[in-house]
């Protein structure tokens, strides 16, 4: 799997679904700048968190976007790893599987 293109096509469907339904998307995308900026929690951990409900949601999009955020936040692959073994400790095998996704899209999204 090319997590670049995983990406780049979710963003198309992104952008389609933004344009037919603007109000809707507007809401959800101020909830999520907001929800991401720094605060109690940095960003980067944020993104690891997100990561997560993406691996136990088994959301390949998700999978897609949080990794390439978490690495341009400044995420490690040893970060990346570790919210894995917890998806692994709370969800087992299924967690397993989507969570070595996350760490083959790791490898291939660019340095930030």
């Amino acid at each position: 799997m090319n997590w670049n293109d995983v990406v780049a096509e979710g963003q198309v469907h992104i952008e389609d679904y933004c344009g037919k339904q603007e109000k809707a998307a507007s809401g959800f995308f101020a909830l999520h700048e907001a929800t991401l900026e720094p605060g109690a929690l940095d960003t980067k951990h944020k993104e690891l968190m997100a990561l997560a409900i993406g691996i136990a949601k088994q959301c390949v999009d998700c999978i897609g976007f949080h990794t390439k955020a978490a690495k341009a936040a400044g995420a490690t692959r040893a970060e990346i790893e570790e919210t894995v073994s917890v998806c692994v400790m709370m969800g087992g095998g299924p967690s397993l599987m989507y969570g070595t996704k996350a760490l083959e899209a790791y490898d291939q999204m660019p340095e930030a």
